[in-house]
């Protein structure tokens, strides 16, 4: 039996992010994804090879990977929209797991559980696991943020002023997640900085 599952999740090159802002440069949800996946496992190495965590690094970039898959169904909606209220913000979540639920019944029967484990994971009974993967996901969501603030810096060293209050405002939720996160703190201290620079600046 044919599964549509890949075709769908590979239209994600297709939603692009920021739609209400004007770009210097369109960022697609293929892109965002893999930058999310990357600094996700950068994260969770930090946390384990400086900090002892044990954390699943491997697992938190396939996360990363497959966060907004279900932007396929739902579209990108813009964050002022998706928070502006608490009774928003519960109706977008319960359209966004059904969007996920979609998703994982285009897949053959006997590979659902595994993309299920990604999409709409259960919180693990065994109180360590459940601790190591609540930490994990906490980083994932961070890695997110952190993305979101690299396309403000890239769009304002290209001298686009459109992000100006977006860069503000999501410098003070990854300052807020940095003061509560070493990795982060961490991926800011060392990482963030090169961001922006041009190709020579980085050799």
């Amino acid at each position: 039996m044919s599964s549509t599952f890949f075709a769908t999740v590979s239209r994600m090159k297709y939603i692009d992010r920021w739609a209400l802002m004007r770009n210097s440069r369109t960022e697609n949800l293929s892109e965002h994804s893999l930058e999310v996946a990357m600094i996700a496992h950068a994260l969770c190495s930090l946390g384990n090879v400086r900090y002892g965590r044990d954390l699943d690094a491997d697992r938190a970039a396939l996360i990363g990977m497959y966060h907004d898959a279900s932007e396929i169904i739902t579209g990108d909606m813009p964050t002022p929209v998706k928070y502006y209220n608490d009774e928003i913000r519960k109706a977008y979540k319960e359209v966004e797991t059904v969007a996920e639920r979609s998703l994982v019944e285009k897949l053959p029967e006997d590979l659902r559980s595994v993309y299920e484990n990604i999409l709409l994971p259960k919180t693990p009974e065994n109180p360590e696991t459940a601790e190591k993967e609540t930490y994990m996901r906490r980083l994932v969501k961070a890695a997110d943020k952190l993305s979101a603030l690299i396309k403000c810096i890239e769009e304002a060293s290209a001298g686009n002023t459109e992000f100006r209050t977006a860069m503000q405002t999501t410098q003070k939720a990854v300052d807020q997640l940095a003061a509560d996160l070493p990795e982060v703190r961490d991926f800011i201290e060392e990482f963030l900085p090169a961001y922006g620079n041009t190709l020579d600046e980085l050799r």
